[in-house]
């Protein structure tokens, strides 16, 4: 068989999520730039109707302005059935200090969807979700979905896709699980899975005073919460938690340790309609890419903790471009491929600073309160001077790289104006 990809050769995507249509809708659209007929078929048992965590894939669903600019540049705009809310602030708690502060720049649009129907206990007509829009887009396009689950991949002379009722030789292998599901690839392609941490998340009712277009974002209060937020997605709030170790009871947890919080909105603490433990990728696959097969998305690198669904679209742009560009050779995917995942994981090392450095900031009351102070004054100055403010929503929205948001962290004026605000409390608590 031929290194390189020929008319007629048969492509299998396993996985229908966001990498899985991105691989597909890239493929055939290099492949017809150069004229050349694929057969790309894409296997995902799920049809995107499902209500609850299998429908959803343990996801908090935000479109950063990144991920919706490269959207637009394969002509896709998300329909409005499937835009539940637009985010244009936050409102940050830590340690009993509150910021509330507006997108830095109101041209870049973020949104929430869902990636599935909606809560598991959503009464009422199905949402269209995001997953489903992206497979029936890579459908138009050409792409086959098979809805069925792969049980093993094969290497037998090239790899062989097998479900319960057949067998796919193909071309090339292109796995975008993510990291929630057990790779079928089989032993004889090495790949080796990324580490992975655990997500606790839930879906309650959006009540009448919470704004439409406001996330809520928690720092600090528990040892184990990295970060928590609750995202407006139209008539429900998404709560996401990233948490150090066992998360189970974490919800709870996490509601008790902010009663004082949310009883502003909520009479008693909310009632969860949904609930799942995701795991994320923290640490990219060690292995993700081989002869006629590669592994994008979660499977093989991300963005650290956030913008997994723009991660997808890059992941899987740079490998179909190795693929049709220079072939499906292990060389050819070290050639054109591992450039961007060692660039993803070398802007990840940064975001595990910032995110070691934020830590112990926001674990210090007098650290954090100044912290907080200082996004609040800088509510008053022109957008391009707000260092803290900038550097909070990127990081909580993944909307600018790790690395550019180090150095802000490290701006003489942003430092600054955090020490006179900690100087103040220190002088005051005297």
């Amino acid at each position: 068989m031929d290194d390189q990809l020929r008319n007629g050769d048969r492509v299998c995507i396993i996985g229908g999520g966001p990498a899985g249509s991105f691989s597909a809708l890239h493929l055939l659209k290099l492949a017809r730039a150069r004229g050349l007929h694929l057969e790309v078929m894409i296997f995902e048992p799920r049809d995107g109707s499902i209500l609850g965590p299998h429908g959803c894939k343990g996801c908090a669903g935000i479109l950063s302005a990144g991920a919706l600019h490269n959207l637009a540049t394969l002509g896709l705009t998300i329909p409005d059935q499937v835009v539940r809310s637009d985010l244009r602030g936050y409102i940050v708690h830590v340690q009993g200090e509150v910021a509330t502060f507006e997108q830095p720049d109101p041209q870049r649009r973020i949104i929430s969807v869902y990636r599935g129907a909606g809560p598991r206990l959503h009464q009422g007509a199905a949402f269209a979700g995001f997953d489903s829009y992206l497979l029936s887009q890579a459908q138009a396009w050409g792409a086959t979905w098979i809805p069925r689950r792969v049980r093993q991949v094969v290497w037998d002379g090239c790899p062989i896709v097998k479900t319960d009722d057949g067998s796919y030789p193909a071309a090339l292998v292109v796995l975008a699980t993510g990291v929630n599901s057990r790779p079928p690839l089989s032993r004889q392609f090495g790949y080796e899975p990324p580490e992975t941490a655990i997500m606790a998340q839930d879906e309650v009712l959006r009540p009448e005073g919470w704004p439409a277009d406001k996330v809520a974002g928690f720092f600090g209060g528990l040892p184990e919460l990295v970060f928590g937020a609750l995202v407006p997605k139209g008539p429900y709030l998404n709560v996401s938690l990233l948490w150090r170790g066992r998360a189970v009871g974490a919800i709870q947890r996490f509601y008790e340790a902010h009663a004082e919080v949310l009883r502003r909105f909520f009479p008693d603490l909310p009632q969860g309609l949904c609930g799942c433990y995701p795991r994320i990728n923290v640490r990219p696959a060690r292995i993700c890419f081989g002869d006629r097969w590669v592994a994008v998305g979660d499977a093989a690198v991300t963005r650290l903790y956030k913008d997994g669904i723009n991660s997808a679209f890059l992941t899987a742009g740079a490998a179909m471009r190795a693929a049709v560009e220079y072939g499906v050779t292990r060389q050819a995917f070290q050639r054109g491929y591992m450039p961007l995942c060692r660039r993803l994981a070398l802007d990840n090392f940064f975001g595990k600073l910032i995110y070691q450095v934020s830590g112990q900031v926001m674990r210090s009351p007098r650290q954090a309160r100044a912290y907080i102070r200082s996004v609040c004054r800088e509510g008053a100055l022109p957008p391009e001077q707000r260092v803290h403010s900038r550097l909070l929503w990127g990081m909580l929205t993944g909307d600018e790289p790790y690395c550019r948001l180090f150095w802000l962290a490290l701006h003489p004026r942003g430092i600054m104006r955090w020490g006179r605000e900690l100087a103040r409390i220190v002088v005051y608590e005297r």
